[in-house]
């Protein structure tokens, strides 16, 4: 039986399950629902730094899920492609993750339904050194018990779309289950830490990142306008997961959903200004939207 284990529990999140529980218990503490929500939630896109700065904004997420739909059958993850080089999609077709709160399965058979409509290759090996979609399945684990996921590595090429409008077909055949999908991406990457500084570096070139690059990638998000995503983040750098969140708007469109509803909008360094009081010259965006 195939099984990952976790690569980046004890760094971006608690190694141990108990610290685990408790951090994600922080982390929708510090997430409040204060705005509405649409009726059903089909898909959202969640940031995937470290628990410590960007956990509370993916959990408004997954709080804003839970609120609509307490029972979620599988999570389908699409997850950014760090280091994997291969044109398509990657599917983890078979077999469970691990993490500090034990294991979790993956639905072998949408898995099969993917990869049988050539959008999406089945390929576990391209998983074993990204971790944007492992910061999710704890979050998935603590709420949604029972629950299964289906990974899938997804690279910034207009083949993301071509997926989501696949996965999107699939879910809307199927009357039986409620399954929702992730796009795990962060925003724009600034300083000369991440060798991104057109604005120069300070205050000013930070709030351009956020109130500028960011705000681009989200509105066409928002505008469910996954071409443009990948135009945007190809040419400004303002998202390392573009395919992944693409995939996640062309499957919400697929759904008949109209636009997406942010719920949260920062960057690390106001994380590290809250939390810490002191400032950096690097700063990366995250986003909490729901679709």
């Amino acid at each position: 039986m195939q099984k990952r284990k976790p690569i980046v529990a004890g760094q971006f999140y608690p190694g141990s399950g108990d610290e685990c529980a408790d951090e994600i218990k922080q982390c929708l503490k510090e997430a409040p629902l204060n705005m509405p929500l649409p009726d059903a939630i089909v898909a959202g896109i969640v940031p995937h730094a470290g628990w410590t700065f960007s956990g509370s904004t993916a959990a408004i997420v997954f709080a804003a899920i839970k609120k609509k739909h307490p029972k979620v059958d599988t999570f389908v993850i699409f997850g950014a492609a760090h280091r994997y080089s291969g044109r398509f999609p990657a599917v983890y077709d078979k077999g469970f993750w691990f993490t500090p709160l034990g294991e979790i399965a993956i639905d072998e058979t949408l898995a099969d339904a993917v990869i049988e409509s050539k959008t999406a290759i089945s390929d576990r090996n391209a998983h074993d050194s990204e971790h944007s979609m492992e910061v999710q399945v704890p979050f998935i684990q603590h709420l949604f018990s029972g629950a299964k996921i289906l990974p899938i590595l997804t690279p910034p090429v207009e083949e993301a779309i071509n997926l989501g409008q696949i996965v999107g077909s699939i879910i809307a055949s199927d009357d039986e289950r409620k399954i929702v999908c992730l796009g795990s991406t962060d925003l724009t990457h600034y300083g000369p830490g991440y060798g991104f500084v057109p604005m120069g570096t300070g205050k000013d070139a930070l709030k351009w990142a956020m109130e500028v690059n960011d705000r681009q990638f989200i509105d066409y998000s928002l505008k469910m306008q996954p071409d443009k995503m990948l135009e945007s983040a190809e040419e400004n750098c303002n998202a390392c997961g573009a395919g992944a969140a693409a995939a996640t708007v062309a499957v919400a469109k697929t759904l008949g959903k109209k636009k997406g509803i942010l719920l949260a909008h920062t960057n690390s360094n106001e994380v590290m200004l809250r939390k810490t009081g002191s400032s950096s010259q690097e700063s990366v965006g995250y986003a909490a939207i729901v679709f």
